[in-house]
C-alpha cells in the first residue's frame, strides 16, 4: 500500500524562523522602497534610508571610539546586530533574503531553529569585528550578506560532515563559497567594488567554526576527533 498523504503540502514548508527573518529583512526594505517613490511618508521620507543607514548600520568610526574611550552604549552595540536588516538598495536587500531564504531552510532543518538563529546573529557579528579590524577605515557596513554567509558557512559544514561520513573529499564542501567569492571578484573587476567582502568572509569563517558547536551532535563529535589525533 501507498503511504503518499493525498493532503500532504507539495512544497516543504519553511521554517518560521527563517521566515521572520526574511520578513524583517523585506519589510525594511518595502518601508524604504515605497518611501523613495513617494508612496509613504512626507516630503522627507526619501531620507529614511540614509537615516537608517546612518542610525542602524554598523560604523567602524564609531566602533574605534568605543575602542578608544572604552565606553560601549547600548545604542551602539545594537549595531552589531541591527546593520543586518538594512540595505543599500531593493536588489541588495532582495539577493540577501533570496540566499537566506535557500540556506537557511537547510541549517535550521539540520541544526535546529533556535541554533540557526544563534548562526545567523553571530555571524552578523563576526563579519562586523572582521570588517572593522582588517579593513580599518571609516566606513559602514550594512546589510545581511555577513549572516547569509554564516549560514553558506553552517551548510558547508553539514556537506562537508556528509562528505567525511561517506570517505570522500571534504573539500569539495568549499565550492559554494568558491564560486560566490568568485562572483563578487568578477563583479568587482567590472562595475568597481567595496571591502564589504571582507564582512562576508569573516561571517562565512565564523559561521563554520561555529557549527562546529551549534550543529547537534558537533562539539561532541569534534572533541572525539581531537582525542585521535593525540
Amino acid at each position: 500500500m501507498s503511504s503518499h498523504d493525498p493532503d500532504a503540502s507539495p512544497v516543504n514548508p519553511l521554517p518560521p524562523s527563517v521566515v521572520i527573518l526574511c520578513l524583517a529583512i523585506v519589510g525594511v526594505e518595502a518601508i524604504f522602497s515605497l518611501a523613495e517613490r513617494g508612496l509613504i511618508g512626507d516630503q522627507f521620507a526619501v531620507g529614511w534610508r540614509i537615516e537608517a543607514l546612518r542610525d542602524y548600520g554598523f560604523s567602524v568610526q564609531v566602533f574605534d571610539w568605543m575602542l578608544a574611550t572604552r565606553q560601549f552604549p547600548p545604542e551602539h552595540l545594537l549595531r552589531f546586530f541591527t546593520y543586518s536588516f538594512v540595505h543599500g538598495s531593493l536588489t541588495h536587500a532582495a539577493f540577501a533574503a533570496v540566499i537566506l531564504l535557500a540556506m537557511g531552510k537547510m541549517v535550521a532543518e539540520t541544526f535546529g531553529q533556535l541554533r540557526m538563529l544563534a548562526l545567523f546573529l553571530a555571524s552578523g557579528v563576526a563579519g562586523a569585528l572582521a570588517y572593522a579590524l582588517l579593513h580599518g577605515q571609516g566606513t559602514l557596513l550594512f546589510g545581511a550578506f555577513p549572516s547569509v554567509y554564516g549560514l553558506i558557512g553552517g551548510f558547508t559544514y553539514i556537506l562537508w560532515t556528509r562528505l567525511g561520513n561517506l570517505g570522500q573529499n571534504q573539500y569539495r564542501a568549499f565550492v559554494l563559497i568558491g564560486f560566490l567569492m568568485g562572483i563578487q571578484l568578477v563583479f568587482a573587476l567590472l562595475f568597481g567594488g567595496d571591502a564589504s567582502w571582507v564582512g562576508d568572509v569573516g561571517g562565512f569563517v565564523a559561521g563554520f567554526l561555529l557549527s562546529f558547536v551549534l550543529a547537534p551532535g558537533g562539539w561532541a563529535a569534534l572533541l572525539a576527533r581531537l582525542r585521535q589525533e593525540r
